[in-house]
């Protein structure tokens, strides 16, 4: 079914474990949808009766191969929307999630196609989200969440979570961007060698790459 709801919960399902392990739940979902969990209840039936997901009563939500290969397939749409808006209509990393959702469901593959061999095939989108080529296929390297980082972790910024426009907003206003080196410390946290205050939840929305030499900031 061409349904661009189906494809939204897709994607959802599909972001919840891209950076951690736990599949979601039902309440989740309805929590990152912003939609009642009755109406997720009857979504997910749909869903599962369609052979895109499986799920159990009162149990976790995941994708069958058709459904995850669906889901990247519209978050490609979704992560080079963002990139050609930031790059070629000098978007702000935290306004282009809602134009991307509304682009994503109306352009053509063709133009999609263009705007992929315009921006010289990307592999990641202004927040550091990897980009699906068009075979589905995703390049990620390992990583830390920065809560989690240990004192004395030095790695580039891999990705910063696009959940809060405003968050990225107070980020990109204290220098903190996708390639750049953070160092933690005793005191607090380093930008490229430099102390810096970041905002409230910026520690459970950046990832970093394992510990490296700062020699090595910008190699992505």
């Amino acid at each position: 079914m061409n349904s661009p709801a189906f494809d939204d919960y897709l994607k959802t399902v599909y972001a919840h474990t891209e950076w951690q392990d736990a599949p979601i739940t039902p309440s989740q979902l309805a929590a990152a949808l912003g939609i009642a969990p009755s109406s997720v209840t009857e979504m997910v039936k749909k869903l599962a009766a369609a052979g895109l997901v499986s799920h159990q009563p009162y149990g976790a939500v995941r994708l069958t191969d058709a459904g995850r290969e669906r889901a990247l397939q519209m978050v490609r749409r979704h992560r080079l929307i963002e990139t050609w808006l930031v790059r070629e209509f000098g978007y702000s990393w935290h306004e282009v999630h809602d134009e991307a959702e509304v682009l994503e469901h109306t352009i053509s593959d063709r133009l999609l196609g263009a705007i992929d061999e315009r921006l010289g095939r990307p592999r990641f989108d202004p927040h550091g989200d990897a980009i699906p080529d068009a075979d589905g296929h995703v390049e990620r390297e390992p990583f830390v969440l920065l809560a989690d980082a240990p004192e004395g972790h030095a790695g580039r910024v891999l990705r910063v979570s696009d959940r809060d426009p405003e968050l990225l907003q107070a980020l990109e206003d204290a220098g903190v961007g996708v390639g750049h080196l953070l160092t933690t410390t005793g005191e607090g946290v380093l930008l490229d060698g430099t102390p810096v205050a970041l905002p409230d939840g910026a520690a459970e929305a950046i990832w970093l790459t394992g510990s490296e030499h700062p020699d090595t900031e910008g190699a992505r």
